[in-house]
C-alpha cells in the first residue's frame, strides 16, 4: 500500500505533458503484453492488470490537474 502511495505522489509531481507521455508509454507496454499473452509468451499475466491500473491512475491524476486548473481560472474570473 505504501509503495502505491509513493508512486501516486511521484505521479502528482509530474507535469501534464509528462503524464501524457507516461500514458502513451504505458499503452504501448499494454499492447506488447497483450500481444505476448496471445502468443503464449507473457511471463506474468498479472502484469497486464497492473499496467491497466497504472494507466487509470495516470489518467485520473491528469484529469484532476485539468479540473483544478479550470477551477482556478473560474475563481480568478469571479
Amino acid at each position: 500500500m505504501e509503495a502505491r502511495a509513493l508512486r501516486v505522489k511521484n505521479l502528482r509531481n509530474l507535469t501534464d505533458v509528462e503524464l501524457e507521455e507516461k500514458t502513451r508509454d504505458l499503452k504501448k507496454e499494454l499492447f506488447n503484453l497483450r500481444f505476448q499473452f496471445v502468443a503464449g509468451r507473457v511471463e506474468s499475466p498479472a502484469k497486464i492488470k497492473q499496467t491497466r491500473r497504472e494507466i487509470a491512475r495516470v489518467k485520473t491524476i491528469l484529469t484532476e490537474k485539468q479540473k483544478g486548473k479550470a477551477g482556478q481560472k473560474s475563481a480568478i474570473k469571479a
